[in-house]
């Protein structure tokens, strides 16, 4: 019996049959920067998937929190670790310090501790703020572009990254 398609089961075939084709075209650093373009978006695509585990996760555990408390749950929380800072930016550390959550507005993003150390260097470095938003920039557009999309931040030049700078600054340090 055929298997019957929807539509965005032939959009998807369309995309696979297109990507083929432009494949053939490509020479080896053509190759190369695409095979790194889709690690990255795998990458990324997993990581939401994880955040979107978490945060429903730590959904149901406010609503069951709260109702025990007798009162509506929101479904947010926040932990022991959480430190607030500018512009709507809180970061918390898990126990182990294996895992931070960077929150802005009412959605995370989960980073590891090598992420997050390298983000601790990154804004404890020398420069100018403006200076130091750009490298963080730069990091965030080549190793975790979900931050664009969670914080709505558009250049090197947007004041969030200023902020967030300073969130990290003074809240997460580097053991010596």
């Amino acid at each position: 019996m055929a298997k019957k398609t929807t539509g965005k089961d032939a959009e998807h075939d369309a995309l696979l049959k297109e990507l083929r084709g432009l494949i053939t075209q490509l020479d080896d650093e053509g190759l190369i920067y695409l095979a790194e373009q889709a690690k990255i978006h795998i990458y990324n695509m997993n990581v939401d998937k994880h955040n979107a585990e978490v945060i429903a996760v730590a959904q149901k555990a406010g609503k069951k929190a709260a109702k025990t408390a007798g009162r509506k749950g929101t479904g947010k929380s926040e932990g022991a670790g959480t430190a607030r800072g500018a512009a709507g930016f809180s970061i918390s550390g898990t126990p182990s310090g294996s895992s931070f959550y960077l929150r802005y507005g009412t959605s995370d993003i989960m980073f590891s501790g090598s992420e997050m150390t390298r983000l601790v260097k990154i804004v404890n470095g020398p420069g100018t703020d403006i200076e130091i938003s750009e490298r963080l920039y730069n990091w965030f557009d080549r190793e975790r572009r979900d931050i664009f999309a969670l914080a709505n931040m558009k250049n090197k030049f947007d004041d969030r990254l200023k902020d967030l700078a300073a969130v990290i600054k003074n809240n997460i340090k580097l053991a010596k």
